[in-house]
Parts: C-alpha cells; structure tokens; sequence
C-alpha cells in the first residue's frame, strides 16, 4: 500500500511541478475533434515481458527473489520520479543498478559480483509478449507510425527489439533519455507528439503501469492501459480512454478509432 500511495502522490507532485515551471501542455492538448488515431506510442512493457529477471533473481536467492524484485521495481520507480522532481536526473540503467543496491541491502542480502552481474544481464535479455509480436506488425502493415516511449536507455530498448526480431518495425526509440526527465513528467510525454509531428490527440499510448496510464491520459493521449496484471485502477483525476489485458485489444482500440 505505501508504494501505491507513493505513485498516485507523485503524479500530482509532478503536475504541480511542471505547472510551477512553466511546462504547461501546449496548444494540440485543447478539447476539440480528436481525429483518427495515426500513430502509436508504447510503453516498452507492454511488449516486452519482465520476467526473466524475476527468474534470475529466485535463481540466486531461493526463497527470497520475489521479495527482492518487489523492493527493487518500487525503488526503482521511486528512483526515477525522485531524480526528476529534484532535478538530479541519471539515465535508468543507473538507477536501476542503484535501486538494486537499496533493495539488497533492504532485504537483508548479500549479492556477490557474479549474481549483481547476472540481474543487471537480465535486463538486456527481455523477449516479447506472446501477443506482441504480430500485434505491433498488424499495426506497421496498416502504416501507423510506431516508436517506444520509454524510460529505459537506447542500448536497453535496441537489446530488447532485436531479441524479439522487431527491428524492421519501429521509428527511432523515444528515451526519455533524450530530455532528462522519466515519465510522468510533461517533457517525457511530449517526445512522441514532437517525434511524430502530429497531435497528441491522434497518438495511441500504450501504457503499462496504472500511474503512466493516468500520466499520458493527462497529458492528452489517446491512452490504453494494457493492464496485464489485473491490478486497480489508480485514484487519480485522468483515467484512460479503455483498459485491455494484451495488445490484441488494443489493436481493436485503435481499429476502432482510426
């Protein structure tokens, strides 16, 4: 409960800090006609499966990995909203190598050069959903433009789309590296309208976690929460536009609207 209460508390420390810094949404964000959906942005989660790292985690700490990866994934977050509101941004490599030290030490562990080596590894060997795959290629065939709007590096996300042989599928990668701040900061967002040179209304998000989802929702996105793990809805203004639990519906979203 306290990291739940953690990332709704920070999407309004955010808005409140963009807002005080003169990051206000720009003009395309008015209400009016949204038009047909021409492009898709993705959170790279929800294409790409994070559990291998829970697998190697249990490999070293029998018993413990679950209650390793939970400390960790909450620090880590944590991590990325604290560096951007205090404006002492790191890329997500690092920080997740830090909140890997936090989280081991929170638990009472001792992770020796090897095991750190084979966490941090992990990270570089996502594969895809199962559903994917010919989800995002059904979308390239019908000429959207696709790109990844991630907090993970250029060399994480570049990995992760050659592992699952999608490299001939998407425009170039949208870090949030690029501006120095992690989602859900207003700059973080604005990578995709500014990258596909069209209005936010007409660029798909795909989130994964509730707070990105009410996060890109705020920002004017045409947001769906691919809610894979059945977790609740977050109790914030901004909701998403529609909720599935794989990208086959959301390809249905975005059929529907294009």
């Amino acid at each position: 409960m306290k990291a739940y209460l953690s990332r709704r508390g920070f999407i309004g420390l955010t808005a409140a800090a963009g807002l005080s810094a003169g990051r206000s949404p720009s003009a395309s964000a008015a209400p009016g006609r949204p038009g047909p959906i021409r492009a898709v942005a993705f959170d790279a989660f929800t294409v790409f499966d994070r559990r291998p790292i829970d697998s190697a985690a249990e490999d070293i700490f029998p018993g413990a990995g679950t209650t390793l990866i939970e400390a960790w994934r909450v620090r880590q977050f944590e991590y990325t909203w604290l560096r951007t509101l205090s404006g002492t941004y790191t890329d997500f490599w690092t920080v997740t190598e830090d909140a890997l030290e936090f989280a081991v030490q929170q638990c009472k562990l001792r992770l020796n050069p090897a095991g750190r080596e084979q966490l941090m590894g992990a990270w570089l060997r996502l594969t895809p959903w199962p559903d994917a795959p010919a989800a995002v290629r059904t979308f390239k065939d019908r000429g959207l433009h696709l790109a990844f709007l991630s907090d993970a590096t250029v060399t994480m996300l570049d990995s992760w789309v050659t592992n699952a042989g999608l490299d001939d599928v998407f425009c170039p990668h949208l870090s949030t590296d690029r501006v120095k701040a992690f989602k859900p900061d207003p700059r973080a967002y604005q990578l995709g309208e500014d990258a596909f040179g069209i209005p936010r209304t007409q660029i798909a998000f795909s989130a994964h976690g509730g707070w990105d989802a009410a996060g890109a929702a705020a920002f004017g996105y045409r947001t769906f929460w691919v809610n894979r793990s059945d977790a609740p809805a977050e109790r914030l203004s901004a909701t998403p536009e529609a909720t599935g639990v794989d990208l086959t519906q959301l390809v249905e979203f975005v059929d529907e609207r294009s």
